[in-house]
This record gives structure tokens, sequence and C-alpha cells, in this order.
């Protein structure tokens, strides 16, 4: 399999970064602008729950899936800004009581510890609706109109019991220990994959991408969505060296530390061959993917 360089210190590299950097600045204020409705005790909570730090890597992943098209980043940033309040309103929930009973979340109490558990189910309530709010009313062009079906009906499956709910399911319904790895792949799949997937393929839909491009996006969002989570496992499991007792199955648990990296590395070279192999040219794609490999945590 190939590989690429991209991921070298050199003067591209940099101005890579410094476009992905501008990049997540501009979803940083487009979300400000969504939340920026009223100033309830609810909507203070939504706005603590999402504009607290966070990498945005899923809208990054849409914003230059769709320029590597020719799309324009005004017409992505609607798109990619939903798919990262989904994003959060994921997280909100993740972190209850319920579910993973959470305290913290990017160096800050999370969104229950702060508010209360009620009012963090209406955040996350509040924050799934209005994305879907923000993909109906994203401007396109008369010509573009038909793309918004496909993004939604592909948003709302990838994240939805077809999906990342049924991710979720599996992840607290699955006994530690007893999982096989037939499971844990369709568990992390459909947890944190599927966004991931949707938010390529979004990129890609706008672009009106050929048939053939739309298999590689699918195979790259498909790869980077399983390098990250395992990435995850990889990074908790170094946190977690003291604890005596290990709540649920992870990559590390199942296949072993250096079976773990290798399974990283594995999926993020399939990424971005899949791409070459279109001739898809994205520098941020592949930066992003390459990105996966280093081992310094970042905010979820």
């Amino acid at each position: 399999m190939r590989t690429t360089g991209f991921f070298k210190k050199t003067n591209m590299t940099i101005s890579v970064e410094d476009s992905l950097k501008r990049k997540k600045n501009a979803v940083e204020a487009q979300l400000q602008v969504y939340l920026a409705d009223g100033d309830t005790v609810l909507s203070q909570a939504m706005q603590y729950a999402v504009l607290s730090g966070g990498k945005r890597f899923r809208p990054l992943l849409t914003l230059a899936a769709s320029e590597c098209l020719g799309v324009e980043e005004q017409t992505a940033l609607p798109f990619a800004c939903a798919i990262e309040l989904i994003h959060n309103y994921s997280l909100v929930h993740d972190d209850l009581p319920a579910m993973d009973n959470d305290d913290y979340r990017r160096n800050q109490p999370t969104c229950h510890k702060a508010f209360g558990e009620d009012i963090a189910l209406l955040v996350g309530d509040g924050l799934l609706t209005l994305a879907f709010e923000v993909l109906a009313r994203a401007p396109l062009a008369g010509e573009r109109e038909h793309i918004r079906k496909t993004i939604l009906a592909e948003i709302s499956c990838r994240s939805g019991i077809r999906g990342m709910i049924s991710g979720q399911f599996l992840d607290i319904t699955l006994s530690p220990g007893k999982i096989t790895p037939t499971e844990f792949h369709e568990m992390i799949y459909k947890k944190t994959g599927c966004l991931i997937l949707a938010a390529v393929k979004t990129g890609a839909f706008l672009g009106e991408a050929s048939p053939s491009q739309i298999q590689a996006f699918q195979e790259y969002g498909r790869n980077i969505g399983l390098a990250f989570q395992t990435r995850d496992d990889i990074l908790d499991t170094g946190e977690d060296t003291q604890e005596t007792e290990q709540i649920r199955s992870n990559s590390v648990s199942l296949y072993g530390m250096e079976g773990a990296k290798k399974r990283l590395g594995d999926y993020v070279t399939l990424a971005i061959n899949a791409l070459e192999e279109q001739f898809l040219a994205s520098e941020e794609l592949c930066f992003l993917a390459q990105r996966l490999l280093v081992m310094e945590e970042e905010e979820k």
C-alpha cells in the first residue's frame, strides 16, 4: 500500500495547518451565530456545551472534502456546523450518569454537572433539533437544491438508529470481556465512525462527486472513523493505567497496545490510498488523517 509524506514539517504542511486553522475559526464563528439566540438558561447551557473548545474534526472534514471538489466555503459551512452540533449533542448525552457518567469534558465540568441532568437532556435535544433546522435553511444555489435531500438522508441515517445511536446502544449493552472482534468493530464503526463518514460524504455530495469519487470518499471516511476511535482507545488506555478495573472493552484490550497501533496505522494508510487512487488531491484530508498518528491528547 502506498502512503504519503504530507505530515512532514515542510512549508507545505505549515500552509495546510494555517488553512485548517482558518477553517476552524470560521466554524467557531458560525457556531456562535447559530447559538446566539436568547439569553435563557437553556441557551446558555447549549453555548456552554458547544463553544467550550474541541478539535472541530468533523466540520473540517466536510469543508476539506467539499473544497477539493471546488465548493465555496460559505456554501459548505452550514452543513459542516450542523454535523458539529449533532456531535456535541451526542457528547452531552454520552456524559450523563445513565451513559458514561463523566464529570469533565474539555477540561471543564460536563453539561449535566454545570446545569443539572434535566437541562443537559434538553441541551442535547435542542442541539440535535437545531442541527436539522440549520440543514433545512442552509442556502444552496437552485441547481444544487436537489443535493439537500441526499445530505439529509445521509446525516439522518449515520446519526440515527442505523448508525451512531446503534453504536451507543451496543456500547452500553455488550458485556466487557465477552465482546467479539466482529461486535467491537461494528460498535466503533457505528458509534464513532458513522458521523465522521457522514461529514466526509456531505462534502462530497456538495461537490457533486462522481460515483467512483463517492466510493473513494466513503473508504476514506470509514477508515478515518475507525482510526479516530482506535487512537482514542490508545490514549484512554494510557490514561487509565493506574485503574484496577477496565469498565469496557477497547482496541487495546482486544488487540494489545502494539496491535492497536498497527491497526491505527493501517486505517490511516487505507484512507489516504483511497483518495490517491481517484486522484483526489486534498492536502487537508491527508493531513487530518496523518495527524491521527500523533499520540498527543486533544479536546474532543
